[in-house]
């Protein structure tokens, strides 16, 4: 599975800047890949099913799809609650 694409990150610009504007600790590293401190947190993922999310929860990374306005809520509560907001 690719990393996501220029399109699809432009396609995801409402969640992006959520997460810019919501996480202050996340750092913006490149587009679409954030970290929190200096290890990697959040990135996403082009795949033939859709849009995802990889977000490092403890030592695991957990897949989120993000293709509908839910998951992409769903997705910022779990990075607020990983990043203790």
């Amino acid at each position: 599975m690719k990393h996501a694409s220029a399109e699809t990150l432009d396609s995801l610009n409402d969640l992006l800047t959520g997460i810019r504007h919501h996480c202050p600790p996340i750092k913006e590293k490149k587009p679409g890949v954030f970290y929190l401190k200096s290890s990697a947190l959040l990135h996403f993922h082009d795949d033939p099913a859709g849009i995802f999310a990889d977000l490092k929860i403890d030592s695991d990374w957990v897949r989120y799809r993000v293709n509908t306005p839910q998951e992409r809520t769903m997705l910022l509560t779990a990075i607020e609650e990983r990043v203790g907001r």
